[in-house]
Formats: C-alpha cells, structure tokens, sequence
C-alpha cells in the first residue's frame, strides 16, 4: 500500500452539518431503519403535539395514516410559531424543521421522549421524502413545505382559519427506510401505554389506509395505570391496588398499580418519564422490596408464616402478580447500551417506602383478599 493511500490528516475528516447528518446515519437519531425506527418516526411526529397538552396548552392529538402512505398528525394548541408571519416566539416553526437541538432536549417530570430520542421535528423533516406543516394561529392559516428537508419556497399564507392549532404530514422517505407499512397494532399499543401513563392525555389514532375498513380508536385513562390494570382477565381479588406519591428526595413522583390474577406469571411493566425499561431498574428494585416488606410484614402478623419460615422474597411474589410502576423524575439518569434501565439511587428507597407503606395498609383495610392473596402467594411458593 502506497504512502499516499494511507496518509490522514484533517483534510480527510468529513464534517456533516444539520439535516445531512441524520439521513446519513439516521439510525443514530430513531434507532433503526426497519420498522421500529418507522414507528419511532410517528412517536417524534406526535412528541410535541402530546407535551402541548401536559403543557396545558391543547387538549386533543389526533395521528392519522392516510391512504397515501403519510402520517398527520393534528392538534388543537395555539399554533406553533411561523417566524416568516412574525411571530416572536422562540423557536419559530422553521427552524424547528430545519435545525437539529443544541444538547440533549428536555428530560423533566412534565415531558415524553425527553433525553431519549426525543429529537423532533427536525429529524422527522430530514427522514421525509416530503413533509408538509399547516399552522392555524391568530386567524390566519400558514403552510411550510419541505422536500428531504429542504424547503419548497418560504411559508405561504392561504387565508383566514378558525382556531388555532399545529397540522403535520409527513411520508417517510423510501430511500432510507426498509419498510414503510405501518402496523396499526404496533402504534395502537405504544400511544395507549402513554395515555395510561399520562391521564391528561387524549389520542385518536385513526387508520384510513383502506377505504373499505377505515378504523379509529381513541386513548383516554382518567385513572391512569389503574385503568390498565382493570384491564387484566381472571383478577384474584376485586380491588386494583394503586397509588401516585411524590418524593423530594427523588425529585419526581411515583405511580403504582397492582392486581394479583388467577395465573402463574408475572407480569410487571416499569417505565421512566413514560419510556419502557425493560432491562428495569432502581424503581423496579424498590417497588420488588417494597412488596416483600409488605406481604412478610402482614404473613407474620397475621400468623401465615411460623417464626421459622424465611421472609417473603421478591422472587416469590411474582406469581400471577400484575404491576405497572412508572415514576417521572426530574433528572432521570438511564443506563444501559439501550438505555432501558433506571440508574437514580434515591429512586429505590423512595419506591419501597411508598410501596411498603400503601400495600400494607390496604391488606390490613381488606382482610378477605389479603387473605386470598396470601393464600395464592403461600401456595405457589410451595409447589
């Protein structure tokens, strides 16, 4: 190999800037280029329209997959800002397209998607063969459109609107993705995870891919994770167990719902700031000590276990246990290549606490299904 060949120095670095960075390396900005990066496109789409309404400044989102292969998605905020109408608010609607954040974006309590992905709008526009932005604001309608990420002339006004509101339509570019069918499951399951998770939340999700079957189906939980739970077949006892507590020490809050069902398998869901954590976590620990703290506590009391039998441990407890436990933190901090487990250390003592302190007093409030569910926890733990 010659001496030319091998030489490096700056001259050979590539620098990408803005939007040609993400349609070069896209997977670093939604994960992949299959399905599930096709999905978390929609999640990106939809991110902001869903803080507007935790914002307290629109009350309904509506995404929609049209015959045409496009993704819309519709709110009813105040309309972002246009900066070509002059509007003063920062940042105007073009430069969100256009311009990747500056740092990782928000992670607080009151915030989806925030210090994971959570990218925007801007990779949304660089992943698009075309997208199309109609803002409804100050009695006057705007449309941006971009092709690639690239704008088609400038902002448009095209007459009078009634109310407010922010339109998106966006169609996945063909050149990036592998795949551009959208699973209407898919979408179905993650936006009703958020609206257990957030139950100020109100999402349609609306299918007219097939002018035959149009479907549409819309999320709403006021009781949050203790709607889920009901949810569940074949339940044990009648109560769903649930509570939502705040801590200091952990700057954020805690919510947790519980039911034990008639089955041998667990299934506990534990989620940070609403992102899944599969791999668990700090929460996931404390709400696992928590309930061994409990149920030990009252066994002994209750003279369900003699003075020799071990304690209850985490591991025995899970038989036919369902559980959602989801805490929104200020800061969370996420470990992990995938980032799917939950690092903060005040987390897990905060959990237990709740966890121990609610669940005993509910036993001891409902002696007949704590009963029922000691009984279930002995009797698997024995076999």
């Amino acid at each position: 190999m010659s001496e030319e060949s091998t030489t490096y120095d700056a001259s050979t670095i590539v620098v990408l800037q803005g939007l040609e960075a993400v349609r070069k390396r896209p997977g670093m900005y939604i994960g992949s280029i299959d399905e599930r990066g096709l999905h978390q496109l929609v999640l990106e789409a939809a991110g902001r329209a869903l803080n507007e309404i935790l914002g307290g400044t629109a009350s309904s989102v509506e995404i929609t997959l049209t015959a045409d292969g496009s993704v819309r998605v519709t709110d009813d905020g105040t309309g972002l800002a246009v900066g070509y109408a002059g509007h003063t608010d920062d940042p105007p609607l073009e430069t969100r397209l256009t311009e990747l954040w500056c740092g990782a974006p928000p992670a607080d309590r009151h915030s989806l998607f925030g210090g994971y992905f959570g990218m925007g709008l801007a990779v949304v526009n660089a992943l698009s063969s075309r997208l199309t932005a109609e803002v409804r604001r100050d009695g006057a309608r705007w449309v941006l459109e971009y092709e690639q990420g690239v704008p088609v002339g400038v902002p448009a006004r095209t007459g009078p609107a009634d109310g407010s509101g922010t339109v998106i339509t966006f169609q996945p570019d063909a050149d990036i993705f592998e795949t551009l069918e959208f699973s209407f499951d898919t979408l179905t399951e993650r936006f009703k995870e958020l609206a257990f998770l957030n139950r100020e939340l109100d999402i349609t999700l609306t299918d007219d891919r097939d002018p035959a079957a149009p479907q549409a189906i819309r999320f709403r939980f006021p009781d949050g994770a203790r709607d889920y739970i009901a949810e569940q077949s074949a339940p044990l006892h009648p109560d769903v167990i649930g509570f939502e507590r705040e801590y200091s020490e952990m700057e954020g809050t805690v919510e947790v719902a519980l039911r034990w069902c008639e089955s041998r398998q667990e299934r506990i869901a534990s989620y940070a700031n609403s992102l899944p954590t599969t791999g668990g976590g700090t929460h996931e620990l404390g709400f696992r000590d928590g309930l061994a703290a409990a149920l030990t506590g009252y066994a002994r009391e209750q003279q369900l276990l003699s003075p020799s039998d071990p304690d209850f441990t985490a591991a025995q407890l899970g038989a036919g246990l369902t559980a959602v436990v989801s805490v929104k933190l200020d800061r969370p901090e996420f470990e992990g290549a995938t980032r799917d487990r939950l690092g903060n250390r005040p987390v897990r003592a905060c959990v237990t606490e709740a966890v121990r302190e609610h669940l005993t007093a509910w036993l001891y409030a409902n002696p007949t299904q704590a009963t029922a569910v000691l009984a279930w926890i002995l009797t698997a733990t024995r076999h």
